[in-house]
């Protein structure tokens, strides 16, 4: 795997837009994360981890049609590509291993 890792911003980023899949545009993210994690990034954080995202190779984004609702404006789409799935996959990998070195811990007794 390349030296290039993911903070846990950007992995969210990438799982939220593989799960949205075709819908997978600013606005949509935006809402997907508040509603996943409670949090509710600034579109610039999100447009900037788009942006570092994309320079890695690991999601690629195209323009949209031009829609009468968004006053002639294209959305941006963003599609997690192959190179983006081995990276979640490697994290995931990563922290299911590392969670199961942890003991085991008697949560009543707290």
């Amino acid at each position: 795997m390349k030296s290039t890792q993911l903070g846990e911003f950007e992995e969210l980023v990438l799982l939220i837009i593989g799960a949205l899949g075709d819908d997978a545009y600013s606005i949509s993210i935006k809402n997907e994360f508040k509603t996943r994690t409670g949090r509710n990034p600034s579109i610039g954080a999100l447009h900037s981890a788009f942006n570092r995202l994309e320079k890695k190779g690991f999601l690629k984004s195209e323009e949209g049609g031009a829609t009468s609702e968004r006053g002639g404006r294209r959305k941006r789409y963003y599609t997690l590509t192959a190179f983006g799935r081995k990276a979640l996959d490697y994290a995931y990998e990563l922290r299911s291993s590392l969670y199961q070195t942890l003991p085991n811990i008697n949560l009543a007794n707290e």
